[in-house]
């Protein structure tokens, strides 16, 4: 088959069309100031009664001859029985021209001269510099002030960690630990709120901060530094990774026993600064009973397991509701979550928190259930005795005596 019926779409001639004539017209014309028939730039013909369309390519530099090359083909053709040309061009750029061969090198030139060339070599600017890996956790020198850094976080918001957090934090200190609350949620604070010390500002001495004061705790949160709850953080990860590294190291923290860190939701550059740059002692991680919490949590725990941070444990928060006026309970968020998160990852279970409409309203008072003594008390306090029997066998950090 000849290239002219492999390319044609459809041909249906009239009688004057004689199909060999238009072939042979095509594979001789040229174009002009070059030997390039046109036969070469053909992609699609068709012919419909005496009427012949055809699309070619040409480059940049042939543009100014379309109608001449229009024009003389026109002519040819009509000795072949075409009485209508219709050409498509499509223009392209002519591929750059390949860089020559370079020259043959002698393999056998001297050591010295490697040597040399070694010696007077100087990297060009737009090499990129050569990175230094990022440190492990047990790379990072321990806080001279606080023994256990302990993060709680979820992987998922609106599961009530940062409720969790202070009321871990309670009831640790009231099992006789030194402890302290970070807020680490820079773009969505709540820690102030739910402490009781919103719109207070800390203290500045010597360009540290001055931890503020809750039920006889140290607390510091960026919702401290920015006036009220209505003020919002807009900053890029950078910027915002800064101010949690600033909240963490230059910030006169007393002698701690543990500090309970409170996670902004997912795994992005909050949760990889810490990993990187904070030495973290253990994780705790708070779900709710519901596959779409359970999902994120998972994600939560791999990243922790990817960077060396313990798990310690996992608060299934909002496991059953108690009607406040018949006290019928239900599972309002399905059953076993926790659980299953617990086993598949082999965690412990640190216990189940209800949701009940104490917890909301005394952490938006800012006194929260352990410190109101509510119906929830009791929960959260056997939560905190077993994460104080697995901070226990924690290994004990030795500090060094480090300046910030």
């Amino acid at each position: 088959m000849s290239w002219f019926s492999a390319l044609k779409a459809k041909f249906s001639p009239d009688q004057e069309i004689d199909e060999t004539k238009i072939q042979a017209c095509l594979e001789q014309f040229t174009f002009p100031n070059t030997h390039t028939t046109l036969q070469e730039r053909i992609t699609q013909l068709n012919v419909e009664q005496n009427t012949l369309q055809l699309s070619i390519f040409v480059y940049e530099d042939e543009v100014d001859h379309l109608q001449k090359i229009h024009d003389d083909l026109s002519a040819q053709l009509a000795q072949a029985g075409v009485h209508t040309l219709n050409l498509h061009v499509i223009q392209k750029k002519k591929e750059a021209s390949k860089s020559p061969v370079p020259s043959v090198v002698d393999a056998s030139a001297s050591q010295a001269h490697l040597a040399q060339a070694q010696a007077n070599y100087q990297p060009q600017q737009s090499e990129a510099p050569i990175q230094k890996a990022a440190p492990t956790q047990a790379q990072l020198k321990p806080h001279p002030h606080i023994q256990h850094v302990i993060v709680v976080a979820s992987g998922k918001g609106g599961v009530g960690k940062s409720t969790t957090t202070v009321n871990l934090a309670l009831a640790l200190q009231k099992l006789g630990l030194k402890v302290g609350v970070l807020d680490a949620d820079i773009y969505g604070p709540s820690i102030p709120t739910m402490l009781g010390n919103e719109g207070q500002s800390p203290l500045i001495e010597n360009e540290q901060f001055v931890p503020l004061e809750a039920y006889g705790m140290p607390v510091l949160s960026i919702g401290h530094l920015t006036g009220n709850g209505r003020t919002p953080v807009a900053w890029r990860g950078p910027k915002a990774t800064g101010a949690l590294m600033q909240l963490f190291n230059q910030t006169l923290w007393p002698t701690l026993d543990v500090l309970l860190i409170d996670m902004p939701p997912g795994t992005g550059d909050i949760q990889l600064t810490l990993a990187q740059r904070i030495p973290v002692s253990g994780a705790v991680i708070v779900t709710t009973p519901q596959n779409v919490a359970l999902l994120d949590a998972q994600k939560g725990i791999e990243l922790f397991n990817k960077v060396n941070i313990k798990i310690l444990g996992v608060v299934e928060n909002m496991s059953t509701h108690i009607c406040s006026n018949c006290g019928f309970e239900e599972q309002i968020f399905g059953v076993g979550g926790g659980d299953k998160l617990a086993q598949a990852y082999h965690i412990p279970l640190l216990g189940r928190l209800p949701l009940n409409a104490s917890i909301r309203e005394n952490a938006d008072k800012g006194k929260p259930s352990v410190a109101a003594q509510d119906t929830a008390y009791e929960s959260y306090m056997e939560i905190a005795t077993k994460l104080k029997h697995s901070i226990d066998q924690l290994p004990q950090r030795q500090n060094d005596k480090r300046i910030f």
